[in-house]
């Protein structure tokens, strides 16, 4: 079963590099943009609840700002040697409209 959820304009996603925050609904979400493609990931990292949106993009992962842990942004494993993960969720551009799949 999918939920598709409208985050934002496709104008006001982030450009390529760049991350930022977002709601789908009442979901936080971190929505980056690596070399023109879009990725989500869950808000909060699992490790102490920094906000992922607020970091960077290094590669085609995001740098929590709070202790420096690193989520691939497509499946939101965290790099070593830290084994945990961040929820990532579907994109896709519908019109000009952002979508995330919050199942």
């Amino acid at each position: 079963m999918e939920k598709w959820v409208r985050v934002c304009a496709v104008a006001e996603a982030p450009k390529a590099g760049r991350v930022k925050e977002a709601k789908a609904g009442d979901v936080d979400i971190c929505l980056a943009n690596v070399n023109g493609e879009l990725a989500a990931l869950y808000n909060r990292c699992p490790h102490n609840g920094g906000p992922l949106g607020q970091g960077m993009v290094q590669g085609g992962s995001v740098v929590c700002p709070w202790h420096g842990w690193t989520f691939d942004l497509k499946t939101g494993v965290a790099e070593a040697p830290v084994a945990d993960k961040a929820h990532a969720f579907q994109v896709r551009v519908e019109g000009d409209d952002v979508l995330v799949n919050l199942v």
